[in-house]
């Protein structure tokens, strides 16, 4: 069979210049469609997030900054109530508020098992959270030595005529007063009183080291927020390529 020649005088092959002919047009489109695309839409996506988390690290390490403050603020404030609070009551420890002389009172007064305190506060003003729980650590051992080493729980409620601490709960066995009620037992009545002085003391140890704890917390939370700041400025002086 004679194949037709095509205009410049070739042999025309059947499908060949078809094919060339729609594989250049493709390629032409591909062309066009690249030339005319918008460059750079994803550089200036990413350069846009690269400046949210830099902003954000700013505003995170503005507000650790702002918190700390207020931390460290709030904790000299609390640390401050105590103190003054303490130093209105003026209280002075006794004379026998050392670790000698109170070991020689319990020895005296047959008090065993206790635990000694290991500071003085013997003629001290007690204006603050350390020196308040070792003063409730006296009185403590002060209110065994008035009852005979027995605790609140171990007395009863009435004085008996022998006139022991250890008291009675039966009202026909207590001593009674001229209506014929029972006398309360004076040295349970001590621990009430020394419960409540030294749980008043205590909560102002306690109050303090509150206060030293929001102080170094507001000190990191600084220092953090500092350290944002620096990484995002860090961040914002690099030049995207």
């Amino acid at each position: 069979m004679r194949r037709g020649l095509d205009p410049d005088g070739c042999a025309a092959v059947p499908g060949f210049t078809t094919d060339m002919l729609e594989s250049k047009n493709e390629e032409e489109e591909m062309s066009t469609t690249t030339a005319t695309r918008p460059h750079g839409v994803s550089g200036v996506k990413g350069f846009s997030l690269i400046q949210l988390f830099k902003a954000g690290g700013f505003i995170a390490g503005a507000i650790l900054i702002a918190f700390g403050v207020v931390a460290i603020a709030m904790g000299f404030n609390g640390r401050s109530t105590v103190r003054d609070s303490l130093g209105l009551e003026k209280i002075v420890g006794s004379d026998d508020m050392t670790p000698a002389a109170i070991k020689k009172e319990a020895q005296e007064a047959g008090l065993t098992g206790i635990t000694f305190p290991t500071k003085s506060v013997a003629g001290q003003s007690i204006d603050t959270g350390a020196e308040a729980k070792t003063f409730a650590e006296y009185m403590r051992i002060h209110a065994l030595e008035s009852t005979g080493g027995l605790t609140y729980a171990e007395m009863g409620r009435f004085a008996t005529a022998d006139g022991k601490a250890i008291g009675t709960n039966d009202p026909a066995k207590a001593v009674t007063d001229e209506s014929g009620q029972p006398v309360s037992n004076g040295a349970r009545n001590i621990w009430v009183t020394e419960t409540a002085l030294t749980t008043a003391l205590n909560v102002s140890y306690m109050a303090e080291q509150l206060a030293l704890f929001g102080t170094v917390v507001g000190i990191a939370l600084l220092l953090s927020g500092i350290g944002f700041i620096v990484l995002a400025y860090a961040g914002l002086q690099r030049r995207p390529k």
